[in-house]
């Protein structure tokens, strides 16, 4: 079986847009005013996790429990991110093609796997790994190798990794023997070996895989 894994957010979903979305619902919900949504958009930015609010209520003093507020959160989150219908589309032709599909992330499990059910991922997806499973991020080559044990299978130099992070998923990607597709997004940085391919959009790196991936 070829694998592909995927990063999952700003990837295959669009974290940046749903977490403002998300985080404006939530201080409305419990009345919070513009210095408590601001100061959640500047600390939940690149992750979160339950300690946050923890670090929320210490700050600004407010009632409801950290628990309360990281499950209003990963609801709120789930609810409002998308996967795109051209992207849920190319994953289902990569899976009628025999491609096992993983996906590796940086995130709490319980948010990751939010999303992933609620954008229509779970049916096509036949493994996760989040970091907060085993408290391992990438580019640590051993959650890109749990990602291919979810799937039910190891990695070999014909598998593939695909991402917008150029230190987490590809150098991540090359430390883990694996082939690496980058969604362009950011600036490349300098002295970091170059992927193997570059696309401007995830639906044109399943279609690269489909194309130009040996057997």
């Amino acid at each position: 079986m070829r694998l592909a894994l995927f990063d999952l957010d700003g990837t295959l979903v669009d974290r940046r847009s749903a977490l403002a979305d998300a985080i404006a619902n939530l201080s409305h919900d419990h009345g919070y005013g513009p210095e408590i949504e601001q100061w959640l958009m500047t600390e939940l930015a690149d992750r979160a996790d339950a300690s946050d609010f923890e670090r929320l209520r210490a700050t600004f003093h407010v009632n409801e429990s950290a628990e309360h507020l990281w499950r209003v959160y990963i609801d709120r989150l789930a609810a409002a991110v998308t996967c795109r219908p051209e992207v849920l589309e190319a994953l289902r032709r990569l899976k009628a093609a025999s491609w096992g599909i993983g996906v590796a992330t940086n995130g709490s499990s319980d948010i990751q796997r939010a999303k992933v059910r609620t954008t229509g991922l779970a049916d096509l997806v036949d493994g996760i790994a989040a970091s907060g499973d085993i408290d391992v991020r990438k580019p640590d080559p051993r959650l890109f190798e749990l990602a291919a044990a979810r799937c039910g299978t190891q990695l070999t130099p014909t598998d593939w990794m695909i991402g917008d992070n150029p230190e987490t998923d590809i150098v991540g990607a090359q430390r883990a023997g694996l082939r690496a597709v980058w969604v362009r997004g950011r600036p490349w940085p300098d002295g970091l070996t170059a992927p193997h391919h570059t696309v401007d959009d995830i639906v044109e790196a399943i279609d690269y895989l489909l194309t130009h991936s040996p057997e």
